[in-house]
């Protein structure tokens, strides 16, 4: 039942990043966004006035929003594929049915209400 299909060889340009590289890039992106913003804070507070002033506080204002944003975009953001091959799906498993026994069928007889008398209920249940 299965099919033979030519074993591809993936490239190891296709693999992506480990997930701890990855957030190692992005936290170090995000702190690098974030010591921008103090620099921006300090330089509007301390050194420059005039309309350069609002411009490096609107900056302030702004890169925390958009650092969040580029931080959270993760691993899907990336693209490490070089060629235009899609990638590799994984081998096809052959669905085996494990031989299965009929189930057993269990009839149960209940009755709601005790019977008044013993002597109406049968002492065998199987002879009901």
């Amino acid at each position: 039942m299965s099919t033979s299909r030519p074993h591809e060889v993936p490239s190891i340009t296709g693999v992506p990043a480990s997930l701890a590289a990855d957030q190692n890039r992005r936290l170090r992106q995000y702190l690098f966004q974030m010591g921008l913003r103090l620099v921006l804070i300090l330089a509007a507070a301390l050194l420059v006035e005039g309309w350069l002033m609002w411009v490096c506080f609107a900056g302030a204002v702004v890169l925390p929003y958009s650092a969040v944003l580029l931080a959270n975009a993760g691993r899907d953001r990336s693209s490490h594929e070089s060629s235009g091959a899609p990638p590799l799906a994984p081998p096809e498993i052959e669905a085996t049915a494990p031989a299965t026994e009929e189930p057993h069928i269990r009839v149960v007889d209940h009755v709601d209400a005790p019977s008044s008398t013993p002597a109406d209920s049968p002492a065998d249940p199987e002879d009901r």
